[in-house]
């Protein structure tokens, strides 16, 4: 069985074969994903709204990254763990992105660690990825700054914000990304974008076009009843357990029959 590497995302974008991604907080979860074939499981700071119940990613500590990392990395063998850089430990500088993603890497099992922001973080996705440290982007609606933002809402539907996220996509690859998340922004825009670069792109609300898909478990398994986005699909429906439904959802990404339109933001 094939570890799952940076490399390897970027080989799977040349020849065209989806990459499928989901997030996870512990062990078992982990195990599971692993197991159904998931290639990349994301240790998402959603889990400040999904695991804590806070409204928003931005309590979530950098310690707290560490320990849910760490346990995701004991459950896999092949998926690639990518572990989110928590708010404010990395926007201050580049030396302290570098001294928080080598506790997510050397405490915490990560990967790759992955940071919000475009062309104002490209400086400090170099700094990092010239001391061997595997960065993956974040653009379109990105969670930590969502009282900036006014709230979770589609990104780039007028032009001059669209040229802008595509900038941002060629500088984080300029600065040595080796992917870079697209959450919730038009389908049309998040085709261009891939199309243009040459690192995959992992869509979330982000439609067909992209690489990859991404979503956030506990979504795709039916368990949030709150509020379901329009990109959310529950592979639990007609699945006898959750890792059929976890294989299902690969299956569906590798095929290109998820997201449908339907799912995506026109």
């Amino acid at each position: 069985m094939t570890k799952v590497t940076a490399p390897q995302l970027q080989k799977m974008k040349q020849q065209g074969e989806r990459i499928s991604s989901l997030t996870a907080y512990d062990y078992l979860f982990a195990r599971t994903l692993d197991r159904a074939g998931v290639d990349a499981i994301l240790v998402g700071d959603s889990l400040g709204m999904v695991v804590q119940g806070n409204s928003s990613t931005l309590p979530v500590t950098l310690d707290e990254m560490t320990y849910h990392s760490l346990a995701v990395s004991r459950g896999v063998t092949r998926s690639m763990v990518i572990t989110d850089l928590p708010f404010m430990s990395y926007q201050q500088s580049p030396q302290q992105a570098l001294l928080s993603a080598g506790q997510l890497m050397k405490s915490g099992g990560a990967e790759v660690v992955k940071l919000e922001g475009g062309t104002e973080m490209a400086s400090t996705v170099s700094f990092l990825v010239e001391r061997g440290v595997p960065v993956c982007g974040h653009l379109g609606l990105t969670p930590q700054s969502v009282h900036q933002l006014g709230g979770y809402r589609v990104q780039g539907r007028d032009a001059e914000r669209a040229e802008q996220l595509l900038q941002d996509a060629l500088a984080l690859q300029s600065a040595g990304a080796c992917a870079v998340v697209l959450e919730c922004i038009p389908q049309p825009l998040a085709q261009q974008i891939t199309a243009e670069l040459a690192i995959p792109t992992i869509g979330i609300g982000a439609g067909a076009d992209c690489d990859g898909q991404v979503l956030v478990l506990q979504d795709m398994l039916g368990l949030n009843d709150a509020h379901v986005p329009r990109f959310v699909r529950n592979f639990m429906t007609g699945s006898q357990s959750i890792e059929m439904a976890v294989k299902s959802y690969v299956e569906a990404v590798q095929d290109g029959s998820f997201p449908s339109s339907d799912e995506s933001y026109a």
